[in-house]
């Protein structure tokens, strides 16, 4: 059996990779400290309990496994908490990343597929991004992830270790099947804060910044269905094991929809209103964030199947209306 390590397996997107992982044949193996995921979504493998920062704890598991490769989710992840809290975002996400990283040269695992966020970029106002752009992030949670990028490329010349970077956009849908869906504590992403909205379970949908030089004045942001995501990553992990050698890819669409888009179309697929009131910027945030990227169609034959905003939030709506977590 080939053993995948999954941090963050417990996670929105993790949770996804493990199916994809498990229907690839690997056996997923999620190891999530439960801090921001569910127990109730490790449905595809084994689960075991740890923090990223525990030397002890990923010794004793990759022991145990013997993975062939790490896809590593786990990490904080959002701008405005980063902006408040900088030394939470560098010690959770960079410290933890290095301890994972020794665990793995220490068990003699060098395969990781990292998640990583076009937060790297930075604000690079009216510019379609691709990988050779400037990494300039502004907000501590895209700085955690390119030192991490760093980190990956550093310990490749020094120890051998290959990575598959994946600088993705935002994140949306949910698995058709009903398995697994997305489900945060607080909730921070546009899309289940829209769905909140409109079923009742929040007052209005804050739409933070009207003032962006955008055509409706709103942020515009390139949005990936989960499925296409995750099956990303499979193609990343096959990539290292055919013995190629450490890449970079952004994901994204190339199409990006503005705040009050999104809303408009959520209006459309639920046949429902969605309250709003309108807030200031949020600091940290970008105007546009989108992908110009063709490497990842081009080099690992990636060709997004869901992600159109329509279908993304069928998929969310689906979930949000019967899909659930223990709390």
């Amino acid at each position: 059996m080939k053993h995948v390590l999954v941090t963050g397996g417990a996670g929105y997107i993790g949770s996804h990779a493990c199916k994809a992982l498990k229907a690839a044949g690997y056996v997923p193996v999620t190891y999530d400290n439960l801090s921001t995921g569910w127990q109730d979504a490790v449905k595809f493998g084994p689960f075991e309990q740890g923090d990223l920062t525990d030397a002890a704890r990923l010794d004793a598991v990759f022991a145990k496994y013997e993975p062939i490769a790490v896809v590593h989710f786990a990490a904080l992840s959002q701008v405005s908490e980063s902006m408040q809290k900088p030394a939470l975002y560098w010690r959770n996400n960079v410290v933890g990343s290095l301890t994972l990283i020794e665990a793995m040269l220490k068990a003699g695992c060098k395969e990781i597929v990292f998640s990583s966020t076009c937060a790297t970029y930075g604000d690079h106002d009216n510019v379609v991004l691709d990988e050779n752009c400037r990494q300039e992030p502004i907000n501590p949670y895209g700085a955690s992830k390119r030192a991490i990028e760093d980190m990956l490329l550093g310990f490749g010349e020094s120890d051998g270790l290959r990575s598959v970077v994946f600088r993705y956009f935002n994140v949306a849908g949910a698995d058709p099947d009903g398995e697994v869906g997305e489900f945060h504590q607080p909730e921070t992403h546009l899309v289940p804060l829209m769905l909140d909205a409109i079923d009742g379970k929040r007052d209005a949908l804050t739409i933070f910044g009207t003032d962006y030089e955008t055509p409706d004045g709103t942020c515009i942001r390139d949005y990936v269905h989960v499925m296409d995501l995750v099956d990303a990553h499979v193609l990343g992990l096959n990539w290292l094991q055919d013995g190629k050698e450490s890449r970079a890819f952004n994901l994204g669409t190339g199409n990006g929809f503005s705040v009050r888009e999104v809303v408009n179309e959520s209006r459309i697929v639920t046949n429902k209103d969605v309250p709003v009131v309108e807030g200031a910027r949020r600091a940290g945030d970008c105007t546009m964030l989108v992908s110009g990227s063709v490497r990842a169609e081009a080099e690992l034959g990636w060709r997004p199947k869901r992600s159109n905003m329509k279908q993304m939030i069928i998929d969310a709506w689906r979930w949000h209306q019967t899909g659930h977590y223990d709390q």
